[in-house]
């Protein structure tokens, strides 16, 4: 079954380019030209993702995004920007985007965000509130009022943390140092995450409320 995108962009020519684009790469499209007939299509109807342009005419697209997520919608939203500069795109992070894309961009990179975002919405487990995936870098969360910012991790460290979180619950096998180095890394600036040992088979991150015997990780 095709999945359903919901393009809102007040630009009418990338608005139509991006339809027939996405059209010939098996989605089904839906497409409006502000922050506020899109709020009216999504009140009638559920689609699987949404594109969303920050800035138009009327309301924008970071005011938009914050209402939809105040009201409990969890849609996976790309947010396209023409704004450069890592602030702009943790500004649509923290309004509530899965993942930006600045413009302009090509139009494969915006169907391989597309998939990754809906197969990862479609997984039963989500991430903590307090970690974000997007752009392919990891972020924190520390309280509501802080903006999120980059979490700074090795290669090996962000290959073993993406997969323990694609989905969460994940068992991924690691190096011990390189689970240790994780582990440290999260426990010093979140609370509400784990990584604990699965005895001969690798690592889980699991919640503090967990319970688990085997949360040795020396």
């Amino acid at each position: 079954m095709n999945k359903t995108v919901l393009i809102i962009d007040d630009d009418d020519m990338l608005r139509r380019a991006l339809a027939t684009g996405l059209h010939a790469e098996n989605f089904d499209v839906i497409t409006a030209s502000s922050a506020e007939q899109g709020a009216q299509i999504l009140d009638r109807i559920s689609v699987d993702a949404i594109v969303l342009d920050r800035m138009m005419t009327g309301q924008d697209g970071l005011s938009f995004l914050g209402e939809r997520r105040a009201k409990g919608d969890a849609t996976p939203v790309i947010m396209l920007t023409a704004l450069s500069g890592a602030e702009n795109a943790i500004a649509g992070l923290d309004a509530g985007a899965d993942d930006y894309l600045a413009k302009p961009f090509q139009l494969r990179e915006l169907v391989l965000r597309l998939n990754n975002i809906i197969k990862k919405n479609a997984s039963v487990s989500k991430l903590p509130h307090s970690l974000i995936f997007a752009d392919d870098e990891f972020f924190i969360r520390t309280d509501e009022a802080s903006a999120p910012r980059a979490l700074s991790l090795s290669g090996e460290e962000k290959k073993l943390l993406t997969h323990l979180t694609s989905p969460l619950g994940n068992i991924a096998p690691a190096a011990p140092m390189v689970a240790k180095r994780l582990r440290a890394k999260l426990n010093s600036v979140l609370s509400d995450i784990d990584i604990i040992t699965i005895r001969g088979r690798g690592y889980k991150m699991v919640t503090p409320a967990f319970t688990a015997d085997n949360k040795d990780m020396s």
